[in-house]
């Protein structure tokens, strides 16, 4: 496994643009809050930490994996955003709900986004255990809702960019 011990979350081999000039959404899955809570929480400081206006970030929760693709459609449809991050954590059980439930998150977070031809960002674990997760939420694997936010301020300036120069 590639990141058995490194920490993700390393983002000191690039340059992050300021997020000043973006409005972000995030959509959060209450469940497995153990998880999304961090996961939140890194998004949320790390849009801050490259200048993100607090009142730019709209933050709504909706009840699991399955409706982050339903909050992102409804906040891209009802707020001026530039990206919208969904934050969740699928985790491996005993039966196929697992499959079912990721493959419809991903390609459903993908649709919304070329649906609005704004950047959805997935920022979902998708894990065998709850220990996986956390180790990917804050733990020794960094922080999956702190990558899903750079993410954001890096796919938010190249649509700005690309926008701006076919006008």
């Amino acid at each position: 496994m590639a990141s058995h011990h490194k920490n993700l979350s390393d983002f000191s081999h690039i340059e992050v643009a300021s997020a000043a000039p973006y409005r972000f959404g995030i959509v959060v899955s209450q469940w497995n809050a153990e998880v999304t809570g961090p996961l939140l929480d890194g998004a949320y400081e790390a849009l801050i930490k490259h200048g993100a206006i607090d009142d730019n970030i709209q933050i709504v929760h909706v009840p699991g994996s399955y409706e982050l693709t339903g909050g992102a459609d409804i906040l891209f449809r009802n707020q001026q955003l530039d990206a919208v991050i969904c934050l969740g954590c699928v985790i491996q059980g005993e039966t196929k709900h697992f499959d079912f439930i990721c493959s419809a998150v991903a390609h459903g977070i993908t649709h919304v986004a070329l649906k609005h031809n704004k950047p959805a960002i997935f920022g979902v674990l998708t894990t065998d255990t709850l220990q996986q997760a956390l180790d990917r939420a804050g733990g020794k694997h960094g922080n999956k809702g702190e990558e899903a936010a750079i993410t954001a301020i890096q796919m938010a300036q190249l649509s700005a960019r690309v926008t701006s120069n076919n006008n």
